[in-house]
């Protein structure tokens, strides 16, 4: 007997169905919640099978981003057979119906179904420094947006109170600039303190420049209040939006500089981090948010896999003799890998100097931007070579990182 559990999974509990072979379902399906006493007795019904079939049966379930978490561990702690499947390949399985019926029980039999008929390739666990890796810089980049999203909301309450203030500081999102507007939000504030108290709060504020500094920022202050047309601004809730927007910009950057530190350690410890920095172009955020989400490389026997993981694999097209020659990218995998592949090839093609006492202008990464000069010669637009870049350059990283070398560029 060949017997298998079909797990479809959903948020805090899980449909499922047992086959002992192939068209041979087992017992009718039912839902187990994702706790201890759950899958203990999810445990118990596998183990009857076990008995009944005679073998160990895989445990086959959907990848859902996060839900399907709990399961994994616990039956991989216990030495199962975990089969994790693409919701694309099971939503194509489903839909060879004529039927159009989308239930739990439906879907689990669906899962078994699959296994039987599919080619499926098991589970590999990634390593726990890659998945604390893959946590941490995914979690930066979120908070990243919705630091971007409240900047540009304090941008626009900002406009219509101390609009002037912008060109005060050389950045306007630094942290004493941000709280010397908390301090003097509007003009008739910053007036009526006068410039000497600026000076001084300035100063109290960042303690690392001199007063003299202070002073000079001081009267830019006193200078764009007087020039602000919004000397005193008649809503007051814009000044409670101002001042909240300031508390939460001061916290995204704490937050942010505080997964930034951790993510320095925590990538730093990993050998491959190392290997893919050593490529021109790839800085210390981009080589980990590809290495966190590439994973252990062994999970890839070829580089065409690693490709296609990326979603960077181009789409074919072809029926009788009709042959589609205008082919996107299949965007199926990782989109996070891809968008910092497409960033690292913008840096590594861009001309930069070779030395700050030069003015000799050379490509960051030599070997790539001959191979972009040759795209763009053959007449393919720009993000369709940066692509073929990003192509390239992914199976550069599958290279080194199988043979554990760094990069060597054109002298």
């Amino acid at each position: 007997m060949n017997p298998v559990i079909g797990l479809d999974v959903a948020k805090g509990e899980s449909q499922v169905q047992a086959f002992l072979d192939k068209k041979q379902p087992y017992k009718k399906s039912f839902k187990v919640a994702h706790t201890l006493e759950g899958l203990g007795s999810l445990l118990d019904f596998i183990k009857e099978v076990e008995d009944v079939s005679g073998g160990r049966p895989p445990i086959v379930l959907e990848s859902t981003g996060h839900c399907h978490t709990p399961v994994v561990q616990y039956f991989e702690d216990r030495g199962y057979l975990l089969i994790i499947v693409n919701p694309l390949i099971s939503y194509r399985a489903k839909s060879s119906s004529l039927r159009k019926v989308k239930t739990d029980i439906i879907d689990a039999h669906h899962l078994c179904e699959l296994y039987y008929k599919e080619d499926l390739e098991p589970y590999r666990q990634r390593g726990i420094q890659f998945l604390n890796l893959r946590n941490l810089t995914r979690q930066h980049e979120n908070i990243t947006g919705m630091f971007v999203q409240t900047k540009l909301q304090f941008q626009a309450v900002l406009d219509q109170v101390f609009p002037q203030y912008c060109g005060v500081f050389g950045t306007l999102y630094s942290d004493v600039s941000l709280l010397t507007l908390q301090e003097f939000p509007t003009s008739k504030e910053a007036l009526e303190a006068g410039e000497e108290t600026i000076a001084n709060k300035i100063k109290e504020l960042c303690k690392s420049r001199s007063q003299g500094w202070a002073n000079s920022q001081a009267n830019k202050l006193i200078a764009a209040a007087m020039q602000n047309p919004f000397e005193e601004t008649l809503y007051c809730s814009l000044i409670l939006s101002l001042n909240m927007y300031i508390n939460m910009l001061l916290e995204y950057k704490k937050h942010l500089s505080k997964l930034e530190d951790e993510i320095d350690v925590l990538a730093k410890s990993i050998e491959e981090y190392k290997i893919i920095q050593s490529i021109p172009g790839i800085g210390e955020k981009i080589a980990a948010t590809i290495i966190s989400e590439i994973g252990e490389i062994d999970r890839f026997n070829h580089p065409k896999k690693l490709v296609a993981f990326a979603g960077l694999d181009p789409s074919i097209f072809e029926s009788g003799t009709f042959k589609g020659t205008q082919n996107r990218i299949t965007k199926r995998g990782s989109s996070r890998l891809r968008h910092a592949l497409y960033m690292a090839v913008k840096c590594a093609i861009h001309d930069c100097r070779k030395q700050k006492t030069t003015d000799e202008i050379i490509p960051r990464n030599m070997k790539l931007r001959v191979f972009y000069d040759k795209k763009r010669k053959e007449g393919k637009p720009f993000k369709v070579a940066v692509i073929a870049c990003a192509n390239k350059l992914l199976q550069w990283i599958y290279a080194l990182l199988k043979s554990k070398s760094t990069f060597q560029d054109l002298v």
